[in-house]
């Protein structure tokens, strides 16, 4: 009879096995039936060996490599059609599925403030505080976070959406909060910003929880490494909190400066991700 040493040992030559397996087809996103034929094991067994060392399940691994190369390859695609097509998902939509989707306002609604677009606006609780949280029916379109500010949180989502019709719900708001909060349901978010504004929060998009990165690098990011400073200000405007992760960017120094909803509650974000995102690799 093997001790448990030598049990483990076999269980991590196969993990290994597994993990060069999905680096080299993940191409064709197989699917778990297939790793776990290759592997020779039953797919309930690989899935609960797999997750004891790597921290997640295949599928999820394969998720995260598929998203890693989707982030490269688009910088270098000249339509998201033609990265789907080449990493084997079915269609543009697909991607959306790893991506929170951002969608600008057309020039007529920038230039007009947001005239005749109902926005739902209220106020409710989430693990980070309270938050106004304003949705259309095109996707979320602001969330800010609430200390002693309230009246002026309000004034700034006003401002930028002056012309729109606001109808205050607090109990949808709440419902809202609720699936992006406790359900970690997804969202288009539907924001209003030049183009410059809305490609850096793209690229904020690309920064994985419990990581962080630096107004530089976003810079680099967007083939722009002389604007750090035009990208601060883009961040500084993002005016969808959480969702658009503003808070993973830092300065080059390290310093936690910059951030709209209180420099408490950034450093509280980065360290609840990094905490999860460390639970989820042990």
């Amino acid at each position: 009879m093997k001790d448990s040493l030598s049990l483990e040992n076999e269980n991590y030559k196969k993990i290994e096995k597994v993990i060069r397996y999905i680096d080299e087809n993940f191409k064709e996103q197989p699917k778990i039936d297939e790793i776990a034929q290759y592997i020779g094991m039953s797919k309930y067994h690989l899935i609960r060996v797999f997750k004891e060392y790597v921290g997640v399940t295949p599928i999820q691994f394969l998720q995260s490599i598929t998203l890693n190369y989707a982030k490269e390859h688009l910088k270098e695609s000249k339509s998201i059609l033609d990265s789907s097509l080449d990493l084997g998902l079915s269609s543009s939509s697909r991607l959306h599925d790893l991506f929170v989707n951002i969608i600008g306002v057309t020039p007529k609604e920038y230039k007009e403030l947001g005239k005749n677009v109902d926005i739902i606006y209220g106020y409710g609780s989430t693990p980070f505080g309270e938050a106004l949280i304003g949705f259309t029916k095109r996707g979320v379109s602001y969330l800010g976070f609430i200390d002693d500010n309230k009246e002026s949180i309000f004034n700034r989502f006003k401002e930028i959406w002056a012309k729109a019709n606001l109808i205050r719900d607090d109990e949808k708001a709440k419902e809202y909060l609720n699936k992006i909060f406790v359900k970690k349901e997804k969202f288009d978010l539907y924001v209003k910003g030049t183009n410059f504004q809305i490609n850096i929060w793209k690229a904020l998009l690309n920064i994985p929880s419990g990581t962080i990165t630096t107004y530089q690098d976003i810079a680099n990011s967007i083939n722009k490494p002389k604007a750090a400073r035009a990208v601060a200000s883009a961040i500084g405007s993002n005016h969808i909190g959480f969702l658009i992760p503003c808070h993973r960017v830092l300065a080059k120094s390290g310093a936690m400066s910059g951030y709209r909803w209180g420099i408490e509650r950034k450093k509280i974000l980065v360290a609840y991700e990094a905490m999860k995102s460390g639970n989820q690799k042990s």
